[in-house]
């Protein structure tokens, strides 16, 4: 038992809870803009003259320089090297000025006929910001889950865990719910700049983060920036070598291949098969994110108590081929039966990040644990740039009805394939486990 020498300011509950919601603000802010456009693809159709493969194009430009330019890599190495509160506030500012470009080039050049590199200047504007955006976000996610690891290591992890990524998906929720009436209302840009206002939020939210870090610092022998935990290559091969980091970012990649791009699109495939008004449509699409903020910190709390991660990745990942499967049926036309879905969908998205993020935290010691995110994360943007730059380019080229409107089977059926690849994996996590011992079905609370 820890005598009161011994304690720091992360062993207070009010004060390790009050850093996470801070930095949660922050992520919720990042998860609005990430999704606010979302809504709009009807409307950036009709307003601006986008089409499908031009928003798919939108879509994956959140990962192509986290892919192709190694920004992740780069940021995991700033990471361990600097800190987290330097890289949480260079991550933050990424986000205001990708923003704040993407704000521009749809008030700017929307609708406008010129061109820039075989792209019209609207769309590479607009999906130049968006990258830059990517890089910030995903840079705050590896940082934001560093932080947890710290704050909460012997604690509540996977309950604070969850709580962020539940505090993070109101901030999809509110995007898929307001965004078009917003933009109805105002502007098709209003919603964006809502964005732009909450990351200044953000940032200032951040910057007050620092401070509490820094006491904790203080407080430790060995802080967050110290030389133990300091970026080195050795760490790299460590962590690529470890069979679990694969499993987990191979599940990484694939779950939320199966989750993010089709949300893109839900609001669109939400109004063409099944029906639904344009302005609920929105609010369905983002029904996964609802369900994530209720069910998310609930997992976390059982997974903390009882363990059992690698056997809720099974279960979370088997719900998506259920619910893909079902979406890719062309005679399933009931409104009824896509919100289900959507609300089954909602509960896998709870299940798999409850289980999957505290488990990097039982694979990877600390000093690792930057790197393996920042590795982890890169890999899922793989998948996140490609998936959606499939997707659009085959509705616009294989899809498309002599009525108007696209036809969703061959997109659903993809998802569905990717799905049943991501219940492979997490069969696979859990034989690992059991070989390895890594713990992932041992319970997070360490009990004295």
């Amino acid at each position: 038992m820890q005598t009161p020498t011994t304690r720091n300011l992360s062993d207070s509950a009010a004060a390790r809870w009050s850093a996470l919601f801070i930095v949660a603000f922050t992520m919720m802010a990042a998860y609005y803009v990430n999704d606010v456009m979302a809504p709009l693809k009807t409307m950036l159709e009709n307003e601006i003259g986008w089409t499908s493969g031009e928003f798919g194009f939108f879509t994956g430009a959140y990962s192509f320089l986290n892919v192709f330019l190694l920004m992740l890599i780069w940021g995991g190495l700033i990471l361990d090297r600097f800190g987290i509160r330097f890289t949480g506030i260079l991550a933050t500012v990424l986000m205001v000025g990708g923003t704040a470009a993407e704000y521009f080039a749809i008030t700017a050049f929307g609708g406008t006929a010129e061109t820039f590199m075989g792209y019209k200047l609207d769309v590479f504007l607009a999906s130049a910001g968006y990258s830059v955006f990517g890089v910030g976000a995903e840079v705050a996610g590896i940082t934001v889950s560093k932080i947890i690891a710290k704050w909460f290591r012997g604690k509540e992890l996977a309950l604070a865990m969850g709580v962020q990524v539940a505090l993070a998906r109101i901030g999809s929720q509110a995007a898929y719910a307001v965004a078009l009436p917003m933009a109805r209302a105002w502007h098709l840009d209003t919603p964006l700049l809502l964005g732009f206002v909450l990351l200044i939020g953000g940032l200032l939210a951040f910057v007050a983060f620092s401070f509490m870090d820094k006491k904790l610092d203080s407080q430790v022998a060995v802080s967050d920036g110290s030389a133990d935990d300091k970026f080195s290559f050795s760490d790299v091969v460590a962590v690529v070598c470890n069979p679990g980091f694969w499993l987990i970012a191979l599940l990484c990649v694939l779950f939320y291949s199966c989750v993010f791009p089709f949300q893109k699109f839900a609001t669109e495939l939400m109004t063409s098969k099944y029906g639904v008004s344009e302005n609920l449509a929105g609010l369905f699409a983002g029904l996964p994110a609802l369900g994530a903020l209720l069910l998310t910190p609930v997992f976390g709390g059982m997974i903390d108590k009882v363990g059992r991660a690698a056997t809720i990745m099974i279960a979370g990942s088997a719900m998506l081929i259920c619910v893909h499967s079902i979406y890719s049926l062309p005679f399933v036309t009931a409104p009824a039966v896509a919100i289900a879905l959507m609300i089954v969908l909602g509960i896998a998205f709870s299940l798999v990040p409850s289980a999957m993020w505290p488990s990097v935290a039982k694979i990877f010691p600390v000093k690792q644990l930057g790197t393996a995110y920042a590795l982890i994360f890169f890999i899922q943007n793989i998948g996140l740039f490609g998936v959606p730059a499939l997707i659009g380019w085959t509705l616009e080229t294989q899809c498309k009805l002599p009525a108007g409107g696209y036809d969703y089977t061959l997109p659903m059926m993809i998802f569905t394939g990717i799905a049943v690849l991501a219940l492979a994996v997490a069969l696979l996590l859990k034989a690992a486990d059991r070989r390895y011992g890594y713990g992932l079905e041992q319970a997070n609370i360490k009990r004295d």
